[in-house]
């Protein structure tokens, strides 16, 4: 770079950028991404963007980004680079954003990622490294991959069972959401002269808020041709560009439009968002539960679709939220929305959850006769067990250290004239049984979860009462 800041001048990779390698790139000698590189940071400072500059790189050959451009940079999961690049466009929208991927990451891995962000039309710029194979990770056949052509995945040439090459570039320029795509080389210095101009192009489209624009760059790989770069340049244009012919696929006379007004951050209206407040519910806890465990307590509910167990779960979290400790809720359903099976995972920590899974709760609410036969052998010893025995007439085989408590969960709810509530009669047995938090810590999460629907907070209060009655009558 003669008189762009936008490469580093040393490269803190290699040898600590020191000496000769600190101002070499982990690229081979040859790669075409050197001169992808060149072009894109000849743009962003031509353009004057370069604080306003984000790049984005996945896993492959281009993983090392952030250690060559001086702008803002993250490193994306393998092929989720076009939806990093969205969040950052969203909540940044005066942002440029540039996500920059090989062949394997973009056109395989990612293509979902790759078709639904261009098709979506959002301004970000995508420039697309094609060198036919997989590069870093060991030179196996890409979907850019030539028919014939040799890789560590098609030892005897791709064939009619691979399926044939994908052209990017068409099947982008295909779609209603991009406005401009073309496809370019490095081979000569005509074609350099013509990929300069449209990575240019592509970002000050993005610049002007016109929409999103993809250039594929069709480049060298010496290293897995096992060519010299003068060979590779040769066989690029004389077998790549007759598979991937180069041009303009697609360009828009769009007018600007993307004039997004950042998003707001502040706690106050995203709380207003989800129909919570900043204000602070009444805390009855005098500190964690530590009889049940020192600074973690798990718990598993699980039963049939329309038991109840997923918002019975969900109570506990937002009780145990409420009482300011960190707490986890992970529902699991079965296919059928009724009668499927339905289990949650919640975990109630003093300070932060570590695990949200609960492979051995502490105590485990089943609310039917299979859900017990499957968790109940997974309770550590010493814990509890609360469940439905107006369903559950069985018992499986259960460490003898286990507290076992029997509700009719069904019968006392069907008794107070409404089924539903019997997820409520097994909290009001929970605290009972566990005393996990004070009366009332739930009572409070149950008010508030029915604030819309008040008069039902009758029932389900007194729900909660019998299920602590039915346990004390156990105790007596």
């Amino acid at each position: 770079m003669s008189k762009a800041s936008v490469i580093y001048d040393k490269f803190e990779r290699h040898s600590h950028a020191q000496g000769l390698k600190g101002h070499a790139t982990h690229y081979c000698p040859g790669c075409g991404h050197g001169l992808a590189h060149k072009f894109l940071a000849e743009a962003i400072d031509e353009l004057g963007i370069q604080d306003r500059t984000v790049a984005i790189s996945p896993v492959g050959c281009s993983v090392f980004l952030y250690y060559y451009f001086d702008v803002g940079n993250s490193q994306a999961a393998h092929g989720r680079a076009p939806v990093v690049a969205l969040g950052h466009k969203f909540a940044n929208p005066e942002a440029v954003v540039i996500s920059y991927q090989g062949d394997g990451d973009l056109a395989s891995i990612g293509l979902a990622e790759t078709i639904a962000t261009a098709q979506l039309g959002a301004p970000i710029t995508v420039i697309f490294v094609n060198n036919a194979i997989y590069g870093m990770t060991g030179g196996q056949m890409a979907p850019t991959t030539l028919m014939g052509q040799t890789s560590t995945t098609s030892p005897a040439g791709r064939n009619e069972y691979n399926g044939q090459p994908m052209k990017m570039a068409e099947l982008i320029a295909g779609l209603d959401g991009p406005i401009y795509v073309e496809r370019v080389a490095l081979f000569d210095a005509k074609q350099r002269i013509k990929a300069k101009k449209a990575i240019r192009k592509a970002i000050k489209n993005q610049v002007e808020g016109r929409g999103y624009s993809f250039i594929e760059v069709l480049a060298e790989c010496p290293t897995h041709l096992k060519m010299s770069p003068e060979e590779t340049e040769s066989w690029v244009k004389d077998f790549m560009e007759p598979v991937y012919p180069l041009g303009v696929k697609k360009d828009l006379a769009t007018e600007p439009w993307f004039k997004r007004n950042p998003p707001s951050f502040k706690g106050e209206k995203i709380l207003s968002l989800c129909g919570a407040t900043s204000e602070h519910p009444e805390r009855f806890c005098q500190g964690f539960p530590t009889h049940l465990a020192l600074n973690d307590v798990s718990l598993k509910l699980a039963g049939s679709g329309g038991d109840g167990a997923q918002t019975a779960a969900m109570l506990i979290a937002r009780a145990a939220i409420n009482e300011g400790f960190d707490a986890t809720c992970i529902p699991s359903y079965g296919p059928e929305s009724r009668g499927g099976t339905s289990y949650a995972d919640v975990h109630v920590a003093e300070e932060e959850v570590l695990n949200p899974g609960s492979h051995d709760p502490q105590i485990l609410l089943a609310f039917n006769a299979p859900s017990l036969a499957k968790f109940g052998p997974s309770v550590r010893k010493g814990g509890y067990i609360i469940y439905d025995s107006s369903v559950v007439n069985e018992l499986p085989e259960l460490d003898p250290s286990i507290k076992l408590i029997p509700v009719p969960f069904t019968g006392i709810a069907t008794d107070l004239g409404k089924a539903v509530v019997k997820n409520i009669v097994a909290l009001g047995a929970l605290q009972a049984a566990t005393n996990l938090f004070p009366k009332e810590t739930m009572l409070s999460a149950i008010r508030i979860a029915l604030k819309d629907k008040c008069a039902l907070i009758p029932l389900n209060e007194e729900a909660f009462a019998w299920g602590i009655k039915a346990v004390e009558a156990l105790n007596t």
